[in-house]
Order: structure tokens, then sequence, then C-alpha cells
């Protein structure tokens, strides 16, 4: 039986699966992401900030599926945020949290999050070792916040913790004034993406609720 492995450690993909009726199997990626996109960019030259994300999530999926074994699809995500040409991931200190959210406030970024997933199974009537990827992109509209509630927001630590240093689905919901785009993406895994690359392997998402 086809079960879903999750290449991330992030609770709130965790979550967004098992709303949708799958548990996944999860592992640690391990992978440097300043190192691959430092060396992806040496290559190639400088990535479009969707191409980054891709490019991370690729490096995630690989990695688990190098040492994996089962009747498993590998799945690698990576979130990137867009704001004026600039791509942030996670900040590096409450300190940098402030000031992204100082830069964020009433203006509108683009939550970029690529998607990889590499077939490992053994039953394949293609074989073993297909992949295939694609990044959603949502535009994230910000609120524009105080600094009282800036300051809050980031005591809370949440914002440490994410791409983009915020969040829709916890403290960070009231400071998000809309959306353009699927909002599990911006959660960190687009839900009718991943349905579309699980049917590229003949495999329907509905064979993986529990």
């Amino acid at each position: 039986m086809t079960r879903l492995l999750l290449a991330s450690t992030s609770p709130a993909r965790l979550a967004t699966l098992r709303s949708a009726g799958i548990e996944p199997v999860v592992h640690d990626p391990e992978v440097d992401e300043e190192q691959v996109l430092a060396s992806t960019e040496a290559r190639f030259g400088k990535l479009a900030p969707e191409d980054a994300a891709l490019t991370l999530a690729r490096a995630k999926a690989e990695a688990v599926s190098a040492r994996a074994a089962g009747e498993f699809l590998v799945l690698g995500c990576d979130s990137i945020l867009e704001l004026e040409g600039q791509i942030y991931g996670k900040p590096a200190s409450a300190a940098d949290a402030a000031s992204r959210w100082r830069t964020m406030r009433g203006r509108t970024g683009a939550l970029h999050t690529g998607h990889w997933l590499v077939d490992i199974r053994s039953t394949t009537a293609a074989g073993t070792g297909g992949a295939i990827g694609s990044t959603a992109s949502t535009r994230v509209h910000f609120a524009e916040l105080t600094d009282a509630e800036i300051d809050a927001y980031v005591a809370t630590e949440e914002p440490l913790r994410v791409a983009g240093a915020f969040t829709v689905d916890g403290y960070g919901g009231p400071f998000v004034a809309g959306l353009e785009g699927d909002h599990h993406n911006v959660v960190g895994l687009s839900l009718p993406l991943l349905r579309n690359l699980l049917a590229d392997f003949g495999v329907a998402i509905t064979d993986l609720w529990r």
C-alpha cells in the first residue's frame, strides 16, 4: 500500500495533511538550506524566489529518499516569502522578525511553497526514482500593524519558527488582511497541488486517506 513520507518536521504541514485525512510518516531532511542555495546559485546564477523554494523542496525530498525504503512517495516542501523583490525564510532572531514586520506591514507579498515528490516504491510500472515538482504561490496582504502589536507578536516567538515570520493559522492570523490563492499553501503545503502531483504517479489523494 502506498503511503506518504513527509520530508519535513513542520508541525503546520503535518497538521494540514492530518486535517485532510492523510497520516504521513515523518522524517527530518537534515538539509543545510543556505548551503543548498549557495551551491545551486554558484552553478546556475541567482534563482527566482519560486525556483529557490522548489530547489530547497527538492533537496529535502532527495535527502530523505536516499535513506528511506518502503512503498512511499516522499514529499519535500519549502516556503519562502517574496516582498518587493527580496526573499525571506525564517528570521534569524527576534530583532530580525520585528524589523521584517515593520517592513511588511501594510504591504503585499507572495508566499511561494515548493513541492517535490519522489517515488521510491518498488512496485511502480515506471520503475523507482521518478520525481516531479512544482511551486504554488499565494499573494498575502499584511495588515497595518502598530509597533506594539509587532512587539507582542514577536514576543510569542511564533514568527521565529516560520518562513516569512508570520502564520495564518496561529497568533499571526489577525495580521493577515487577505489572501489571493490557496490558503493551505501559506500554511506550508498546497493540498490542490499535492493532489495534482500524486495524480502524475497514478495515485488518487483519496487513496492516502486513513
